[in-house]
């Protein structure tokens, strides 16, 4: 009894440093690029300069500052949801050492958060491709708040679906005491991987929100992650995820009608 209340404050424990220590990094670094300003661009609304190289920096370069600030803002958004799918399945090894258990847990979360920085380095060049676009062809530049709200409104409804109730089951039902997995390294990899799949299907609607409306905003950096863990920690997941989409398609169709209706 003692060793597993021991086992569990340190899981627990290191969980809220590596939180805590993820969220300060990404705010301070949302911050700097916030008191950088944006691009003013037709159609009444700004660039992120998350998307383009700063003054003096190459591609490679802003194309690994990017990777860098994704990687710790997805640990600082993904870990809360995370922590009860790694807790299940150090239950589901729960016979290994302790030692053993956190080198295995490590590495599922390794894994898990490898899924989300290959998302990272797709998402990158898109939207670097997509800004310079914006900035040579005006007119697709003014189009830009009406595909914004497009975006967020299919996302919403893409909570109503079938798809996201299958991920989503998937992520909520992750192995714990009554279905024992293989306790060794590539089992553990595998695993991570699996959960950070599922996870990244279950959050797409969510992360192309995030993607379109902002990217180092913190507001909408807060709100995504808390949606995200609501749909997976409330009692009935379904129909936070429902509650959640009918916001966004309300949400979607008032900035479509603010681009349509220009004040």
């Amino acid at each position: 009894m003692m060793s597993e209340r021991a086992s569990q404050q340190a899981f627990f424990g290191i969980a809220a440093l590596l939180f805590a220590a993820s969220a300060a990094i990404t705010i301070a670094w949302c911050s700097s690029m916030s008191a950088m300003g944006g691009m003013p661009m037709p159609g009444h609304w700004t660039m992120s300069m998350a998307w383009m190289p700063m003054c003096g920096q190459t591609w490679p370069g802003a194309a690994l500052t990017f990777l860098g600030m994704w990687a710790v803002m997805m640990v600082a958004m993904m870990l809360p949801s995370l922590i009860p799918m790694l807790w299940r399945y150090r239950q589901a090894i729960s016979d290994n050492g302790e030692i053993r258990l956190g080198q295995l847990t490590l590495v599922t979360g390794l894994a898990y958060f490898l899924v989300w920085t290959t998302l990272g380095v797709i998402a990158f060049p898109l939207g670097a491709l997509l800004a310079a676009a914006e900035m040579q062809q005006p007119a697709l530049a003014r189009a830009v708040p009406l595909m914004e709200g497009m975006v967020v409104l299919i996302a919403g409804a893409l909570q109503f679906t079938a798809w996201k109730a299958h991920h989503l089951a998937c992520c909520r039902g992750a192995p714990g005491h009554r279905h024992k997995l293989q306790a060794n390294i590539s089992e553990a990899w595998r695993h991570g991987l699996r959960l950070g799949l599922h996870c990244s299907y279950c959050c797409a609607g969510l992360t192309a929100i995030f993607l379109v409306i902002g990217v180092m905003d913190l507001r909408v950096m807060a709100l995504v992650t808390a949606a995200i863990t609501m749909e997976r920690l409330a009692p009935h997941g379904e129909r936070a995820a429902r509650a959640i989409g009918a916001v966004a398609v309300v949400a979607g169709a008032l900035l479509i009608v603010r681009a349509v209706i220009p004040a």
